[in-house]
């Protein structure tokens, strides 16, 4: 699998590990649909948690773009455990060969002469144990994501196209990696937030027993930040 990345991008990565960075895959989509991820914003030397996560983004956005009915486990990836890399690599390959016409690309110059061997650093300890057996887990891997037939007909980038025209198109590649990251918080939000009203309702069920450790869980869970006043009744129908 590294033999088959490192040729077909021209890069040096030595560990599955080293694909946390989302870096790789955000070329290999350049490489099937040209313009569907903007490679001057992918950070291709990229060693912290963050950097990963711009360019999972990037690649989140690519895939909506493209129509890539596929999610990306960006929150393991980013980790840069083995496991979870080689079976999103193992499935990325599939979907790479369904798609891939065999036009020419040349890596480097697309990607500027970035640098492209990023050292993870969330990794470091991953990388220093050798990898677990992915035959084991074959089965848990999610299967291929359906590509609608009309992505082999993208076009190609065009070259007259005018400095107005890119900037636009960068813009709203950054509008929509923006509402991809809104709506991501947005379904954390949620989802934290039905944990503590579950952990209220228990509460209140049990609130009249008298026990201090839920008296501790109760106060814990209606804590205010330090100089927030609760509006009263007759402040809140003003409104």
């Amino acid at each position: 699998m590294l033999v088959w990345i490192n040729e077909s991008l021209q890069m040096n990565l030595t560990k599955i590990e080293m694909l946390c960075s989302g870096a790789a895959y955000c070329q290999f989509m350049d490489m099937l649909f040209p313009n569907s991820v903007p490679l001057k914003k992918v950070k291709f030397g990229a060693k912290l948690e963050h950097e990963y996560i711009h360019n999972f983004k990037l690649l989140q956005v690519s895939f909506k773009k493209m129509g890539v009915d596929k999610i990306i486990p960006v929150d393991k990836l980013v980790k840069g455990k083995f496991q979870d890399n080689f079976e999103f690599v193992q499935w990325f390959k599939k979907f790479f060969d369904a798609n891939y016409d065999g036009k020419e690309y040349d890596p480097v110059e697309a990607r500027q002469g970035q640098d492209a061997m990023p050292v993870p650093n969330s990794a470091t300890s991953a990388l220093n144990k050798p990898p677990k057996k992915a035959l084991g887990q074959a089965p848990q891997r999610p299967p291929v994501a359906k590509v609608a037939p009309k992505l082999a007909n993208v076009s190609a980038r065009k070259p007259g196209m005018g400095g107005g025209d890119e900037e636009r198109a960068e813009l709203l590649n950054e509008m929509e990696i923006l509402k991809s990251t809104i709506q991501d918080m947005e379904k954390e939000r949620d989802f934290y937030f039905g944990k503590l009203r579950n952990i209220e309702l228990i509460c209140q069920e049990k609130e009249g027993e008298g026990d201090p450790t839920l008296q501790r869980i109760i106060d814990i869970l209606y804590a205010t930040d330090e100089g927030f006043v609760i509006p009263d009744a007759e402040e809140q129908e003003e409104f």
